[in-house]
């Protein structure tokens, strides 16, 4: 049987990420976006940073390695179609070089997830599940 509380937080937990994934879609595509790192190959970074995170946050969730080769696999598509909508945009260009950040991102962040770095989710779990139950 399913916590019911347990497939709450799963499912804010997955809605976040989402979010994340909307709020990087948006970033691609607005005409000027924030420039967090104001150095030569910043926005290399913040590829590295935005895909790694996306695939840390998931891989929170998605421990099995099939699921997170699909999740790696559908984050790097992403990046691919943003930079094809980019080019046709007018206002951004096309880089291979962002799809190659973004990959690196996602490579770093599969690699610092659970089980090298504790799973967050998990944690939260332990510490918001029992607040939920008073």
């Amino acid at each position: 049987m399913i916590d019911s509380g347990a497939s709450w937080l799963r499912r804010a937990w997955i809605g976040i990420g989402w979010a994340g994934i909307g709020a990087v879609v948006v970033l691609s595509l607005i005409p000027s976006p924030p420039q967090l790192l104001p150095v030569e190959a910043g926005d290399k970074a913040e590829h590295m940073l935005a895909y790694g995170s996306l695939m840390f946050w998931f891989a929170q969730v998605y421990v099995q390695r099939s699921r997170r080769l699909t999740t790696a696999g559908l984050l790097a598509a992403l990046g691919v179609a943003i930079e094809f909508v980019q080019r046709d945009t007018g206002y951004r260009t096309f880089e291979y070089a962002d799809m190659a950040a973004d990959c690196a991102g996602i490579l770093v962040g599969w690699l610092l997830a659970p089980p090298r770095l504790p799973n967050l989710y998990a944690w939260s779990e332990q510490f918001l599940l029992p607040l939920t139950r008073r």
